[in-house]
């Protein structure tokens, strides 16, 4: 269901907003009204974007200058932070350290430096939405992802540090943590892994783009008034606290 009009004169920043969760989430903010800046680091992916819809902004969201310089430039009303890599499927002590690094470095350092850059420019409003996606891998851990699992509960960590430091502003900051959503990032993972991750989930499917674009929706928009340092989940039945 579209809301007609619902980011009416909102202005929205999608890291990650090129494929995948962040390409429905700014899909739909546009629908509903608003005006979209994707944010990509693959020039092929941008260039596939609606542009009727929304602007593209090519950049390395692990570039904590860069995102300085572009959030200012472009001075949200609402931050979505979706972009991320799932890292090699192996043991913990098997792991590959760059690869640790790598992982650690867009999941979790990139969604700080984008909160980092954005909370004062909303506070000056007195008004923002931000939104970060996690995973419930970061909440329950997944086995042969622990780079993935581990910066995603980082996500959540500094999600509920923001939300508390923002509560009076009239900002707020929330995390999703879906179960596994069938997107190319299922690329990068091993089918054992694939087949493990649906075998979590009580309700034997993976979740969709348009669900979690739904709540992505929902807590960017004025209803979500009163929730902040939150993380909810969107697992099937698979979140067990």
């Amino acid at each position: 269901m579209i809301f007609e009009n619902r980011f009416k004169g909102r202005h929205a920043v999608i890291t990650g907003g090129a494929a995948g969760l962040g390409e429905g989430i700014a899909t739909r903010i546009a629908a509903e009204g608003g005006s979209v800046e994707v944010w990509d680091i693959d020039p092929g992916a941008l260039a596939a974007v609606d542009r009727d819809r929304t602007s593209t902004r090519q950049i390395d969201v692990t570039d904590a200058a860069a995102v300085a310089a572009a959030m200012a430039e472009t001075n949200p009303d609402i931050l979505v932070c979706s972009a991320g890599i799932t890292g090699p499927n192996t043991t913990t002590w098997d792991y590959p350290i760059d690869d640790w690094l790598k992982v650690h470095d867009l999941n979790l350092n990139a969604i700080f430096y984008c909160c980092r850059a954005a909370a004062p420019i909303m506070q000056a409003k007195g008004w923002g939405r931000i939104v970060n996606i996690a995973s419930i891998a970061g909440k329950e851990g997944n086995p042969n992802a622990s780079a993935y699992s581990t910066s995603k509960a980082g996500v959540i960590g500094l999600t509920k540090s923001l939300g508390k430091e923002l509560a009076t502003s009239g900002v707020t900051a929330n995390a999703i943590a879906p179960a596994a959503v069938h997107t190319a990032i299922f690329d990068q993972m091993t089918q054992e892994h694939i087949d493990f991750m649906q075998s979590k989930i009580p309700m034997g499917r993976f979740g969709t783009v348009n669900e979690i674009a739904a709540m992505a929706c929902w807590l960017a928009s004025e209803e979500a008034s009163f929730t902040t340092g939150f993380c909810f989940d969107q697992s099937g039945g698979r979140a067990t606290y």
